[in-house]
């Protein structure tokens, strides 16, 4: 993306060309940081992007950011908005990572190392000089200059990087060859063209292996971005819906010119272009890839839709309501690049080591090349001995490692509903040692009904008594205001609108009606935790108490003028389907279970016994949530920790407290802004499903962070020790690179446990 949705927004995404390991990471994070106003500026090697964030203040135009990049090397530009698939050019066929530069790159170089192969079988065959050098010199100076060029621009830089090391390497064993040839012309034994060119043919395959691997990796973003559909069929204003004569009466517009309030005709078997709401029509729509949900999802009138879902069998028209960059799939995209982009800290440690790894490298190879000439008394050895540490310490396995399994754990997570929007979670998720779940729209459907309606002032009018209560709700969001409101509905009472009403975040709601008994006066529905310092508190508790053992949820319309109960009002709310499933899941993982509530203790206990949660508090307060948390991580001499799961504004702070905060993406955007992992649909069963996916991806961090050192730490030795000859090191840095790449692949075929297939 450009830029955040906000167009205020000081956070900007550059694609950055030109970056082969981890030490080019470092260099143009080190030159983002120089730049006046850069508050912070995250590189990223396998997305190939750097996320800048400027100072609200900040003066600092991105052209400036830009050119700042440039000059150490590398190439930059304004990431383009997603949606954005095409193929980029340096990974065509005869790109700079292309197919085609490997296979011709191999086909001059097979000459001059086959015979290597011929030897086993007594056939001592070998082309002149004069040809080896033919041949390797293309090889060397051609489908190798993009490795003098990187390396020369490092050098001016003022650092190195996996290129300068490449490019020192082979043109030394090129060099040593030209030099052997011109003093014993005739002599084949002491030239090395053949180590040079296979050198170099092995990391432009390494290359190639890694920009295929990196697409994959990419796959989720890819598959996602695919599902917006070029065009909609826009009715026109006129048009009257019903008839069927509607079907023949639209316009196909491309997504740019569709505006919020349109309606949009979808047919059966197309994707929905728009979020918006159904006006006409029903049908099954497939949102698998958005939501994870394996089945097709039943949409009746005036239900929502989400952009990029595929309908089923009717025909339906849409209200828009969120196009483009508002969408519910264009913020989806946004959040997977958002963390792909982003770094796990444990990347910090390996920032760290590649500052200081190449200088190192080539100090060791300067050694290696004294000390064995001194030992051995042959340049020729020495100069080959110090090519191979060269050529095996190419840090580009420890650039690829945690990006690579950060693409593709977060990438397949989103495939299944699972937005993990902060890498830090990964780090944090296979520690946690408890799970603490909100109620009410988290392990309940969030849609209680209305059981109970108890006057307690002698008013006559029942109906009217309830009319006033209804009528603070109106405009609320909240769950209990809308069964209030639908029970009115469906009694065919029409709530008296309030003069002025206020929200109370988790406690209720105050308002002044407008008429009726209680005009002009300060009235309150407030959930009874929130009343047990009101002089009447005995009284209403008498009255209440009844429904509070049946495990309902109560509220109380009362007169904040006289501090007089007006109504009791109970509620009803059904636990999800597989809530009891997803709390046996946990326990499987050894985690303990925690439930906050703001429902009376009885009713809180009830629902906890019956799930099988381990802890339950009720007849908490909003702003109890947090400290229960914070409680909770210092319940035992070492730090415990802790999640949160919630889907409302009264759950943000304790979702901002815990370790890991998990939000419902039916819930509020207040939640979902203060958690790291966003759960795409209402089933606690993910929550499960998104320890595990954390838990594995970190396995993926920590196995690419021990093979890449691995292969460096064991490589340079005995390439040192002459136990590995130049090709066989450019094999195996390549091959390194390939093995952290295809280790993080196989992240792609994690499922989660109550996933079905269709």
């Amino acid at each position: 993306m450009s830029k955040q949705n906000d167009p205020n927004s000081s956070i900007f995404t550059l694609d950055i060309g030109g970056m082969t390991c981890a030490s080019c990471v470092g260099r143009v994070e080190k030159a983002l940081d120089r730049i006046p106003g850069v508050e912070a500026a995250s590189v990223n090697l396998a997305t190939e992007q750097a996320k800048v964030r400027l100072n609200a203040n900040s003066e600092t135009s991105v052209d400036e950011i830009i050119a700042a990049v440039q000059k150490t090397g590398y190439e930059a530009k304004l990431s383009t908005s997603h949606g954005n698939t095409q193929t980029n050019q340096s990974h065509s066929f005869w790109g700079s990572d292309g197919l085609g530069r490997v296979l011709l790159s191999f086909t001059l170089s097979a000459p001059l190392f086959l015979p290597m192969f011929l030897m086993p079988f007594g056939i001592h065959w070998a082309l002149s000089p004069k040809w080896q050098m033919i041949l390797a010199t293309p090889v060397q100076f051609i489908f190798g200059w993009r490795f003098y060029k990187a390396g020369f621009k490092s050098l001016v830089a003022g650092a190195g990087n996996m290129d300068l090391l490449v490019a020192l390497g082979t043109s030394a064993a090129y060099g040593l060859s030209v030099y052997q040839m011109m003093v014993s012309p005739h002599a084949n034994h002491e030239l090395y063209f053949e180590g040079s060119a296979v050198i170099i043919c092995m990391v432009l395959l390494g290359k190639w292996l890694e920009a295929r691997a990196k697409q994959q990796t990419s796959e989720a973003i890819r598959a996602l971005q695919k599902l917006w559909p070029e065009n909609a069929k826009v009715l026109n204003p006129t048009v009257v819906i019903g008839d069927g004569t509607f079907l023949e009466q639209y316009r196909e517009l491309s997504l740019e010119q569709v505006f919020s309030s349109d309606r949009i005709l979808v047919l059966p078997g197309e994707r929905i272009p728009v979020d918006g709401i159904i006006v006409y029509g029903s049908s099954h729509v497939d949102e698998s890839l958005l939501t994870g949900e394996s089945e097709p999802v039943k949409k009746l009138l005036g239900a929502k839709v989400i952009g990029g879902a595929l309908n089923g069998e009717g025909v339906l028209v849409i209200d828009a309501q969120a196009v483009g960059v508002e969408s519910v799939l264009s913020q989806i995209i946004a959040l997977v690049e958002d963390a792909q982009t982003q770094k796990a800290p444990i990347q910090k440690l390996v920032d760290r080591v590649s500052e200081i790894f190449v200088p190192s490298v080539i100090a060791i190879a300067i050694l290696t090349g004294f000390v064995n000439w001194y030992y051995l008394d042959s340049a020729s050895i020495a100069i080959l001995r110090a090519v191979s540490v060269l050529v095996i310490a190419c840090p580009c396995a420890l650039g690829l490692a945690t990006p690579a399994a950060i693409m593709a754990g977060t990438g397949v997570a989103a495939r299944f509903g699972i937005l993990i929007k902060d890498p830090q979670v990964l780090e944090l998720a296979h520690r946690l040692n408890i799970v603490a779940f909100d109620k009410t729209g988290t392990l309940t459907i969030g849609k209680p009904r209305v059981l109970a309606f108890i006057p307690l002032t002698n008013t006559s009018e029942e109906n009217l008594l309830f009319a006033t209560a209804a009528g603070l709700q109106l405009g609320s969001e909240h769950p209990l205001a809308k069964a209030l409101l639908d029970a009115a509905k469906t009694a065919g009472i029409s709530p008296i609108p309030p003069s002025e009403s206020q929200a109370l975040a988790g406690i209720g709601i105050t308002g002044k009606p407008s008429a009726g008994p209680f005009a002009g006066q300060n009235l309150a529905l407030k959930s009874i935790a929130s009343l047990t310092s009101n002089s009447n508190w005995l009284e209403i508790l008498s009255k209440a108490q009844p429904l509070l053992d049946a495990g309902n949820t109560v509220s109380v319309l009362i007169n904040q003028d006289s501090f007089s109960p007006l109504a009791i009002i109970a509620f009803g709310d059904e636990l999800k389907p597989n809530a009891k499933a997803a709390i046996t899941s946990l326990h499987q993982l050894h985690i303990r279970t925690v439930m906050l509530s703001g429902d009376n203790t009885a009713a809180a206990n009830r629902v906890g016994q019956f799930i099988g949660i381990d802890e339950v508090f009720g007849q908490i307060m909003p702003s109890s949530k947090a400290q229960i948390i914070h409680a909770l991580q210092t319940s035992s001499k070492e730090h415990q920790y802790v999640a949160m799961v919630g889907d409302g504004v009264n759950d943000a702070p304790a979702l901002a407290t815990a370790d890991v905060g998990m939000a419902m993406s039916t819930g509020t955007d207040v939640a979902m802004q203060a958690a790291g992992i966003t759960l795409m649909r209402g089933d606690p069963s993910l929550v499960a499903d998104a320890i595990d996916v954390s838990k594995r991806t970190w396995k993926k961090i920590q196995q690419n962070l021990f093979w890449a050192f691995a292969f460096n730490s064991t490589g340079i030795p005995l390439a040192a020790f002459g136990y590995l000859s130049p090709m066989l090191a450019g094999s195996a840095m390549a091959l390194s690179s390939f093995c952290v790449l295809s280790n993080a692949l196989l992240l792609k075929r994690w499922r989660p446990s109550h996933y079905s297939t269709r």
